[in-house]
């Protein structure tokens, strides 16, 4: 193969090394985005992977009887140290991560991968590497954004990434409770799969979905798409099995107690840093007799976020949410229609001017699962409230459409990095009073600071988790690369976190801590919980050797 084969994986089905998912999932960029991208000045250039060959690699640091030790406990081939396995666990997979992936830089890799295939294996593990000092990085999907997969601040000593990928087993399926075991290796699609045999779901589905992990899911306190019906990640969970340096850790035993703090919520968004999650116990339901998605049109975000409140406060929230600024929505009407000209024709006969996204307006999805008769039921509530409120139906491709495509945006992302185009998120939520002040002080801070530097940003914005005292805020920059992306995002993100927390917002609602919102922590949680976390620390892992600058210092 050429160097570009090589990098681009064309031959493989497994995910590239480089982006998101494989090589035959990505797309050029549509020439559509391409030349809107061109009209609001954002230029390109082909800025293609470099080949694997050319990935510079740091000497492995893990001595030979260590090696040896680990082999020992899990089987020596799955102990690797090959180049390829080490760069596949080089960090996550944000924008950052990847430039520097990209350009061959693996830096952060770790010495050696360790693939234990149960609980006290991964107990072992941590044993042997508290003895050791061998720093610990638990590895589920390897789909952080926030740096949570290079530890910082422990030069010279070894590393190895801990991947769960074999912890992939369901456990006991309780029916008559409504909960199920799952392995913390098992990513979304198998863990739905395997519960599907048993006409259950999850429900929970992040825009990661296809490569997380159930035990990544705990660790970061992720949120899915359908957290409007099944709630987040954090709601879902009953019980968790940890694996600490200090021992095993069993927690929950009933669906609520009033034995002491709930101690679950110490694991719960630590992020490996306290220990290792090797199964969660989840709360699970009866797979939806029906899904539907509808899409809608909002005469502005300021009158949507209003509508949505609105649901919120009736309980009517439906299980999917998802409401796009006016840029967002314009930005989404670049993609290619694939609406049949009748279905559109139809809809606008029904629903008179305004019926589609084209005439302006916000696009707002809301989408319903469950038995039928309650999908209908809901569906048609909520519509009252939207009809009322100035909202107008778009066709019914347009919910299907946020359907099929809502796995794309990492893939887009590949194809934008492709043409030496920056394109990142962040997020956040805040109570409805707080939201739009929240709003404007982000994406005015974004807007500035990355527009100083001469980038052109576009800056994009949805609503896609409620709660009845307010919602999540989910931004998207687009913009050009100039000579140092990473140094512009970072100041710009410098700018963004100082704008939250200004504004009374959190630093991270689903994306977690890892090293890029620890410098916030502190004014989320006040020095005395900052001591509270480094407590447990020391507790758990009085060695330092799990995740260390990942959460607390």
């Amino acid at each position: 193969m050429t160097s570009t084969d090589e990098a681009r994986g064309t031959t493989s089905t497994e995910p590239v090394w480089w982006g998101w998912g494989p090589a035959v999932a990505h797309d050029p960029l549509p020439e559509s985005v391409r030349l809107l991208l061109a009209r609001l000045g954002i230029p390109s250039r082909p800025t293609p992977p470099v080949g694997l060959a050319e990935v510079r690699l740091p000497p492995a640091r893990l001595p030979a009887a260590a090696r040896d030790a680990l082999a020992a406990i899990v089987g020596d081939r799955h102990v690797r140290g090959d180049d390829e396995s080490r760069v596949r666990h080089c960090r996550g997979r944000s924008t950052t991560d990847l430039l520097r992936l990209r350009a061959g830089d693996a830096s952060a890799a770790p010495d050696a991968v360790v693939l234990p295939a149960d609980h006290d294996e991964v107990l072992a593990v941590l044993r042997l590497a508290t003895r050791e000092r061998v720093v610990v990085v638990p590895f589920g999907g390897g789909t952080s954004v926030v740096g949570g997969l290079a530890p910082t601040g422990q030069p010279g000593r070894p590393v190895i990434a801990l991947d769960l990928a074999r912890l992939d087993g369901l456990g006991r399926v309780d029916r008559e409770s409504g909960t199920a075991e799952l392995g913390a290796g098992l990513r979304g699609p198998r863990a739905e799969a395997l519960l599907a045999e048993h006409g259950l779901t999850l429900g929970h589905v992040p825009q990661s979905w296809e490569y997380a992990s159930i035990g990544g899911f705990a660790a970061t306190r992720s949120s899915g798409q359908a957290s409007g019906g099944y709630g987040r990640f954090d709601d879902l969970v009953v019980g968790l099995r940890v694996a600490t340096p200090a021992g095993s850790w069993d927690l929950g035993r009933a669906p609520a107690s009033a034995a002491g703090p709930d101690l679950r919520q110490l694991m719960l968004g630590s992020e490996g840093a306290f220990g290792v999650i090797t199964q969660v116990v989840c709360r699970v339901r009866p797979l939806p007799a029906r899904r539907l998605h509808e899409g809608w049109s909002v005469p502005d975000f300021v009158t949507g976020t209003r509508l949505l409140r609105t649901l919120a406060a009736r309980d009517l929230r439906p299980t999917v949410c998802r409401l796009s600024d006016e840029t967002e929505t314009i930005a989404g009407l670049a993609r290619p229609p694939r609406r049949r000209p009748a279905a559109r024709d139809r809809a606008a006969q029904d629903d008179g001017p305004g019926g589609d996204a084209t005439t302006g307006g916000c696009h707002l999805i809301t989408g319903y699962e469950g038995p039928g008769p309650a999908v209908a039921r809901r569906a048609n509530e909520v519509a009252e409230v939207l009809l009322a409120g100035g909202a107008r139906r778009l066709d019914a491709d347009a919910g299907a459409d946020w359907e099929q495509g809502r796995f794309r945006a990492p893939y887009l992302r590949d194809s934008l990095l492709d043409l030496g185009i920056f394109a990142e998120t962040l997020e956040t939520a805040g109570f409805w009073s707080a939201l739009p002040a929240l709003y404007a002080g982000v994406r005015g801070a974004l807007v500035d600071t990355l527009g100083a530097a001469g980038l052109s940003p576009v800056v994009m914005c949805h609503i896609s988790h409620l709660y009845e005292t307010g919602a999540s805020l989910y931004f998207t920059v687009v913009c050009g690369q100039g000579a140092d992306p990473i140094g512009s995002w970072r100041a710009a993100k410098v700018a963004a976190g100082d704008a939250i927390v200004a504004a009374g917002g959190t630093i991270t609602h689903h994306h977690a801590v890892g090293t890029e919102h620890r410098p916030w922590l502190g004014a989320e949680v006040g020095p005395l919980g900052e001591d509270v976390l480094r407590a447990v620390k020391r507790t758990l892992d009085p060695a330092g050797i799990l995740n260390p600058g990942i959460l607390v210092a």
